[in-house]
């Protein structure tokens, strides 16, 4: 390599080399996934929800799998408790649920908006508010029970579309919490609508939550709303086992990538780009002075075909009938060796009948070929006429085999 060609590699190596340095000491970016799992540390996970909920309850159990299969495999009583940005649970899967309650259990589910049937089930609807930004604060959200603060607002400053019930039967339905606009100081701008309800199912109860943020990270940390998100908890029987469903989680435990390891680690992710850099510049420059252009070598030309058909023609004009017979006779009997396996040293009856039989061909014809080919043989000189029509016997005989090979 040229010493002009080192000096450029050399500047390529530390221009990466400082790209990398730059990219791993520069703040790393907030990431706002709404995972809402319970082992993610990010805004919009749910870790510091379930710290809190385990310190507060004794028996706090996290669910993996779905609820219909755990629902099955497991004679549970207590409060299941779901909350993620969107859940469908099915039909199988929400009658199983349902029953669950009907016998004396809890459901809390929390998320921006409801299947159908469950909403149908409970006789209820949503709608959403139109906007789709809250960088004003504008909408906020609070409790109405009694013993706690209900006159305390919870601030939400997330860009994002509310929910929340209308045409509510007041005689089946509690409501527990609301959505309130505001504007300036505390000014209320607009009436306050539903986003948390209560309603007895059979022997247990549902709850329902339009506000599944209440359960993130960032909303917890951000004061004074942990008191919002224990208001919530306080509806929950501590006493009773709490299940914490993790299945139905947009950030739940899975990978889908063999290289999910190898690219969340920053220093392996850069050292895993050096080397496919480091690779790359190999095969520039190492490619370029190896390879050559590859000679084409073109196969021998098969003449065996051309040699034939030049032997067989001087005989023909030579009027060579009888030789060109005999040898259109032996190759024939070749043919019947090596496809039909018969032996040919002797041409009885009993050989033209497993001949005729193995070729597909009458016994007549058979007979018929072979008469004739001891009439050629017998003959010291042949015309052209016989000659054509031995090998329009032969072919015709060779036509009716269905166990030929290609010639």
């Amino acid at each position: 390599m040229t010493k002009k060609g080192k000096i450029y590699i050399s500047l390529v190596l530390l221009t990466i080399l400082a790209i990398v340095t730059v990219e791993m000491n520069k703040p790393k970016e907030l990431n706002w996934f709404p995972s809402y799992a319970t082992h993610h540390k990010i805004p919009f996970g749910s870790y510091v929800f379930s710290e809190q909920l385990q310190r507060i309850s004794e028996d706090v159990t996290i669910v993996e799998r779905p609820p219909f299969e755990y629902l099955k495999a497991n004679n549970i009583k207590g409060t299941y408790v779901f909350y993620n940005g969107g859940i469908n649970f099915g039909e199988q899967e929400l009658n199983a649920l349902l029953d669950w309650v009907d016998a004396g259990n809890t459901l809390m589910v929390s998320a921006v908006d409801f299947e159908a049937k469950l909403l149908d089930t409970l006789n209820l609807n949503t709608e959403s508010i139109n906007t789709v930004a809250n960088f004003n604060n504008e909408y906020q959200v609070q409790l109405v029970n009694p013993r706690l603060d209900k006159t305390a607002a919870y601030k939400f400053d997330r860009p994002t579309t509310f929910f929340h019930f209308h045409d509510i039967d007041t005689l089946q339905t509690n409501v527990v919490g609301l959505i309130d606009k505001y504007r300036g100081e505390n000014e209320l701008v607009q009436d306050s609508l539903i986003n948390i309800i209560k309603q007895p199912f059979g022997d247990g109860e549902i709850i329902l939550n339009t506000f599944p943020q209440a359960f993130t990270n960032y909303f917890v940390l951000n004061s004074p709303n942990q008191n919002y998100t224990a208001g919530l908890l306080s509806y929950l029987d501590t006493s009773q086992p709490i299940y914490i469903d993790t299945y139905y989680k947009s950030g739940k435990k899975f990978y889908t990538s063999p290289m999910y390891l190898l690219l969340n680690n920053d220093s392996l992710k850069w050292a895993y780009y050096m080397v496919l850099i480091a690779v790359l510049i190999y095969i520039i420059f190492e490619g370029k002075r190896k390879q050559r252009a590859i000679p084409i070598v073109r196969p021998l030309k098969n003449q065996t075909v051309d040699f034939t058909r030049t032997i067989s023609n001087m005989y023909y004009e030579n009027g060579k009938h009888k030789d060109i017979a005999y040898h259109k006779v032996q190759h024939f009997l070749d043919y019947i060796r090596n496809t039909m396996y018969l032996s040919t040293s002797e041409i009885n009856d009993s050989f033209i009948k497993n001949l005729s039989a193995r070729s597909n061909n009458t016994i007549e014809d058979t007979r018929k070929l072979f008469e004739f080919t001891e009439q050629i043989d017998g003959k010291t000189q042949i015309s052209n006429i016989e000659l054509e029509r031995l090998n329009t016997l032969i072919e015709n005989f060779k036509s009716h085999n269905q166990w030929k090979t290609k010639q």
